[in-house]
């Protein structure tokens, strides 16, 4: 259920294409240049996010919200028995602080609740092998009174 919410609430179409592609925010890791996007070698597969998710800290507030869905998705058929680092890069995503121009400020409530859902899954779940990571995004930021988050516009 919450894949699919959060497939319908990040309003991803098939045929959009990110601005910024994970393969292309990896390359900037390896410190080489951008590239363009491309539909056969940016399908988001699970061999594309193993291979790429050090791209995820290199993305913008729009192609973020374009993966998060995707990523939401791994995470939640992978989180009870994997240590990937997709998953990893993915919760640090969730932390503060926030980009400029904001990326946590681009959701709407709708959205933020998609997140937190997420976050209390990892966090409280006992089969989790993300609690510690998922309870300290949360209390940085996702979690009501969490320590960065002074002001939002859903509160």
């Amino acid at each position: 259920m919450l894949i699919e919410k959060s497939y319908r609430e990040f309003h991803v179409i098939k045929n959009q294409n990110p601005s910024m592609s994970l393969r292309s925010g990896n390359a900037i890791d390896c410190g080489k240049e951008e590239v363009e996007f491309d539909p056969k070698l940016d399908k988001p597969s699970n061999d594309y996010l193993e291979s790429n998710y050090d791209g995820i800290c290199f993305l913008d507030a729009e192609s973020w919200k374009y993966y998060l869905p995707i990523l939401i998705e791994f995470t939640i058929k992978n989180y009870t028995f994997s240590n990937s680092m997709v998953i990893d890069s993915f919760i640090s995503s969730l932390r503060p602080p926030d980009r400029e121009p904001p990326r946590f400020g681009a959701l709407t409530e709708k959205q933020e609740k998609i997140i937190i859902e997420l976050l209390d899954r990892l966090a409280f779940d006992e089969q989790s092998n993300w609690k510690a990571e998922a309870i300290l995004a949360l209390e940085e930021y996702w979690a009501p009174g969490a320590l960065y988050r002074k002001s939002s516009k859903h509160q």
